[in-house]
C-alpha cells in the first residue's frame, strides 16, 4: 500500500514524487521505459529555468531520476496495463505487479503521433535526432513538422547531415522566432511549405518519398535511397486504459489543483488538457499535483 503511485516518470511525474515525498509520503513511480519520458528523448533542453550550458536531453533526465533516488522516491520500470481508479483505494496493474495506493498522479504523457501513411514501418523512417542521426552525416534528412519540437530537432540535425528538408502543412514554419531565425541561418536547411508526406516507397528500407502540396494537390516523387526521415508530427495522450475518466479529444480534464473528476485521482502534463506543453509547465502540473495529493492522503 502507498500513499501515492505516479504513471510516468517525465518532469510531471518525476516532480510529483519530488513534491509528495517531501511531505512524508509513501510514493511509488512506475515507468514503462526510462526516466525523462519525451523530454529525454530531444537533442536539446531550451527555455527552461537553470538548465546547465548544452543541456541535452539525455542529460536532463539523468538529472531528473538521481534527484528522484536521492529524495528517496521508489522507481519501478513496468507497464502499466490496467487501471481502477475508483473508490477509495486506487489499484495499479502492471505485467509484474498489483499496487494500491490512497492516490494517484496519471503522468504518463503522449506518444509520437503516427502519419497513417503507406511506408511509414520501414527502416530509416521515425528516426530519433540524437540516437539515430549521425548515421545520416553528410546525408539528406528529412523533418516532418514545422512546429518547435520538429525545428529544434532540424537545427541539431543541420549540423550533421549533408542537407535537412523541413516539410511543414503550413505555409511558414510554425515555431518560434528564434528557431526561424536560426533555421533561416542554415545554408543547409531547406523549407517545403504547405506539403505533406503521403507515402514512403521501398522494399525493407526507403526508396522513395511521396509528397504532395496541400494548396495544389499535385504529388512529387523523390528518389532518394540513403536518406532519413524524422517525424515530429505532434503527440497522442497515452490516455486509453483510463476507461473511467471522461476526456476531451483524448486529453484529461483537471482542475486547479490538477484533480480529475474522479477524488484521489490526478493529472499532470502532457497527458492534461492545457494549451501550454513545455517542460515548464509539466513540472508545474506535477509540483501542483504532488502537493494535493499528499493533502488528500493527511485528510484520509
Amino acid at each position: 500500500m502507498y500513499d501515492m503511485i505516479i504513471i510516468g516518470a517525465g518532469p510531471a511525474g518525476i516532480s510529483a514524487a519530488i513534491y509528495g515525498k517531501s511531505r512524508g509520503k509513501k510514493v511509488l513511480v512506475l515507468e514503462k521505459n526510462q526516466v525523462g519520458g519525451l523530454i529525454g528523448t530531444v537533442s536539446t533542453v531550451t527555455h527552461y529555468t537553470a538548465i546547465v550550458q548544452e543541456e541535452s536531453g539525455i542529460t536532463f533526465a539523468k538529472r531528473m531520476k538521481e534527484q528522484a533516488l536521492s529524495a528517496g522516491v521508489e522507481i519501478r520500470y513496468e507497464n502499466v496495463i490496467e487501471t481502477k481508479l475508483s473508490g477509495k483505494i486506487k489499484k495499479v496493474i502492471t505485467d509484474k505487479e498489483t499496487y494500491e495506493s490512497k492516490t494517484l498522479v496519471l503522468a504518463n504523457g503522449g506518444s509520437g503521433r503516427m502519419l497513417g501513411i503507406p511506408g511509414e514501418n520501414l527502416k530509416g523512417v521515425r528516426l530519433n535526432a540524437p540516437k539515430d542521426g549521425l548515421n545520416y552525416k553528410d546525408k539528406n534528412v528529412y523533418v516532418i513538422g514545422g512546429a518547435d519540437g520538429a525545428v529544434k530537432e532540424a537545427l541539431y540535425l543541420a549540423k550533421i547531415a549533408g542537407k535537412v528538408t523541413i516539410v511543414c502543412v503550413e505555409d511558414e514554419l510554425a515555431c518560434i522566432q528564434e528557431f526561424k531565425d536560426k533555421a533561416a541561418a542554415y545554408d543547409n536547411i531547406e523549407i517545403m511549405p504547405h506539403s505533406s508526406l503521403t507515402a514512403i516507397y521501398g522494399n525493407k528500407t526507403v526508396e522513395e518519398l511521396e509528397f504532395t502540396d496541400n494548396k495544389t494537390g499535385m504529388k512529387q516523387i523523390v528518389k532518394d535511397t540513403e536518406c532519413g526521415i524524422f517525424i515530429y508530427a505532434g503527440i497522442v495522450p497515452n490516455t486509453q486504459m483510463y476507461t473511467e475518466l471522461k476526456l476531451d479529444n483524448g486529453y484529461i480534464p483537471v482542475a486547479d489543483c490538477m484533480q480529475t473528476e474522479i477524488p484521489g485521482v490526478f493529472a499532470a502534463g502532457d497527458i492534461c488538457v492545457k494549451k501550454v506543453r513545455q517542460v515548464a509547465t509539466a513540472v508545474a502540473d506535477g509540483a501542483i499535483a504532488g502537493i494535493h495529493a499528499a493533502a488528500v492522503c493527511d485528510i484520509d
